[in-house]
């Protein structure tokens, strides 16, 4: 946790990875609250346990953030939707993650489940995936045409795995994408930066937490 931003510094630390890719961070634009929605991408405790053989150290790191954007959309009555990467027991839905990664997320497990300080409402969605981008094989593009949302917040963990491929493919759907540099965590700064670099060279706007809220 030592080589990566903290709770404390966070805040400080975002805006120095703003300064560093501002000049290609040149699409700013106004959240249109009326037709946005909030991702919230594997905030899970798989991930989030020191313990995990995929611990990812910025997520525990962005909770706080996460949250007060959870309760900001609620209070708006806005739609924030969960996502959660699992896979099957008897790995018949793995593939090559199997291969590539050490250790499975395994769907009904407690491991699989939200972190208890965000966890969804009944009443919220959570889209079930099995690769990276929330979109792959999933309901979330139907989800988001029925709602009529145009514009989508990510945040949530790995920032250079699944919240950059959800990104991604969210901007070759036509939406506009608000990335979030103090919301969004990996398992070192260099990882998270050049993720920041790239999703603003071409595919979002990197902002943060306080200044979409104050949009609200």
């Amino acid at each position: 946790m030592s080589n990566y931003a903290t709770n404390e510094n966070i805040d400080e630390r975002a805006k120095q990875w703003l300064k560093e890719i501002e000049p290609f961070n040149q699409h700013r634009m106004e959240l249109n609250t009326g037709k946005c929605a909030l991702l919230v991408i594997d905030m899970q405790n798989f991930f989030l346990d020191p313990n995990s053989p995929t611990f990812t150290c910025g997520g525990l790191v962005i909770i706080p953030n996460v949250e007060r954007l959870i309760q900001s959309f609620r209070k708006a009555n806005r739609p924030v939707i969960f996502t959660r990467h699992i896979h099957h027991p008897d790995k018949i839905d793995v593939g090559i993650m199997g291969w590539w990664w050490e250790g499975m997320c395994v769907e009904g497990t407690p491991e699989s489940e939200i972190h208890h300080k965000i966890a969804p409402l009944p009443n919220e969605k959570q889209i079930l995936k099995h690769r990276y981008s929330a979109f792959y094989n999933t309901d979330l593009e139907t989800i988001l045409r029925c709602m009529n949302i145009e514009d989508i917040v990510i945040s949530g963990i790995m920032t250079n795995m699944c919240c950059e491929s959800t990104a991604r493919d969210a901007f070759y759907r036509d939406y506009r994408v608000f990335f979030l540099a103090d919301a969004t965590g990996s398992i070192n700064e260099k990882m998270h930066l050049a993720s920041l670099l790239n999703l603003a060279f071409g595919f979002a706007y990197i902002t943060t937490t306080d200044d979409i809220l104050a949009q609200f």
